[in-house]
């Protein structure tokens, strides 16, 4: 039972490590924090963040590694209340979004509607993975829903605020 204990922390570390020592280096010499650093600033000090589904995308595409699923989501304490805070990990292909990195997305939108949180969107994102976009936007339960899930939280109440930390044309919907 050890030994598989050790074998997922492991494996949770090199998740944490994002898309890779070229694609940090490539990130952090433009001066940009990674993905857990922004998180990690962005929330009140000395509080912890409890990451979700931090395996989501693991061997999931064969040899394309897609750590994380892309894309860092869970809970923290911001400005002293708990929020869910989802950003993209820009180190993993460009913080594209693959079909997983929109299901893990999704997935914590819904934890957030269920416990009433306020959702804090960290966006460095090159949009769809093109490769495989056919797989992001097919239905009504993919990407758009995101900001489907928006507005509706944001009709309930439920703060949504958007940071775009990224150079690209990214296009973020903020509420309340």
């Amino acid at each position: 039972m050890g030994a598989l204990v050790e074998e997922l922390r492991a494996r949770v570390a090199g998740v944490a490590a994002g898309g890779g020592e070229k694609a940090v280096m490539r990130h952090t010499s433009k001066g940009k924090l990674l993905v857990r650093e922004r998180i990690n600033t962005l929330l009140d000090p000395g509080t912890p963040f409890l990451e979700l589904s931090q395996m989501a995308g693991y061997s999931l595409y064969g040899t394309e590694d897609v750590p994380a699923g892309g894309i860092v989501t869970g809970v923290g304490r911001v400005a002293g209340v708990e929020c869910m805070v989802v950003g993209n990990d820009a180190t993993v292909k460009g913080g594209s979004y693959y079909p997983i990195t929109v299901k893990k997305h999704l997935r914590a939108q819904e934890v957030a509607q269920e416990n009433r949180l306020p959702c804090v969107y960290l966006v460095d994102s090159g949009g769809a993975n093109l490769p495989r976009q056919a797989d992001v936007f097919p239905d009504r339960d993919h990407f758009g829903r995101i900001f489907y899930n928006q507005a509706r939280m944001s009709a309930q109440g439920i703060s949504q605020v958007c940071g775009c930390v990224c150079v690209c044309g990214c296009v973020c919907v903020c509420f309340r």
